[in-house]
């Protein structure tokens, strides 16, 4: 039986919102390298990274009606996530839509199918992840689902659970790990700041991680051009 879940229990604001400014790359390390969505969910075009609590619908084939359905559930700082029950490639989402979901406070979507009116939502500044671009329609005659647990492009989402997205893809935190993800995250970055100012003055990682053992071990050797027969 489709159904729509009306109150939903998100995850932490504070602690969702400090993951955008970490970006994708440093939420899905510190997190042990996991709730990565398939390299196939793309920016539309670029900008800044965003984060917010999930908003899950799971949508029919070719069919938009319930994206409609969702959108009187988006509160302020919500990015709704779409999935399909099967494969489909049609133009899901469009400026009206993003018009419509930017007025509630939505901020962005994420798609696992098409996405149309790119140039229109890039001027609205309405940022869409989807895995391609597609002007193909939809129809509104089958019932889907808003609010249940869902699979998009390959990492499982909970409604309320954390969204990061940015140039580098999608990222999924679990609403109750958020605020442990947003510390390792910020431990995570002064520990690369460190590295960074290292590397800037040309110091090698071989030498002050100590590699060149392991690699001894493994079997790397260097040798002059000639030895080479």
């Amino acid at each position: 039986m489709p159904v729509v879940v009306t109150d939903i229990a998100r995850a932490d604001r504070a602690a969702t919102d400090a993951l955008a400014q970490y970006g994708v790359a440093t939420t899905h390390e510190a997190q042990g390298r996991v709730g990565l969505m398939n390299p196939s969910m793309r920016p539309i075009f670029r900008g800044p990274a965003i984060s917010g609590t999930a908003v899950t619908v799971l949508a029919p084939p070719g069919d938009n009606w319930m994206i409609h359905v969702a959108a009187e559930q988006v509160r302020e700082g919500d990015i709704l996530v779409v999935a399909t029950v099967s494969a489909s490639d049609s133009g899901y989402f469009g400026d009206l839509l993003g018009t419509l979901l930017k007025a509630r406070g939505a901020r962005g979507l994420v798609i696992d199918a098409g996405c149309r009116d790119i140039d229109e939502l890039e001027k609205a500044g309405f940022p869409v992840w989807s895995k391609c671009i597609s002007a193909h329609g939809t129809v509104k005659e089958t019932l889907g689902d808003v609010n249940i647990p869902i699979s998009c492009a390959g990492a499982l989402v909970n409604p309320g659970d954390a969204i990061v997205a940015d140039n580098d893809g999608v990222v999924v935190v679990p609403r109750l790990d958020v605020a442990g993800v947003a510390e390792k995250c910020a431990a995570r970055v002064t520990r690369e700041d460190g590295i960074r100012e290292r590397y800037a003055r040309g110091e090698l990682g071989l030498d002050f991680n100590n590699m060149r053992p392991a690699l001894a071990a493994k079997g790397l050797r260097y040798v002059k051009q000639g030895d080479l027969g």
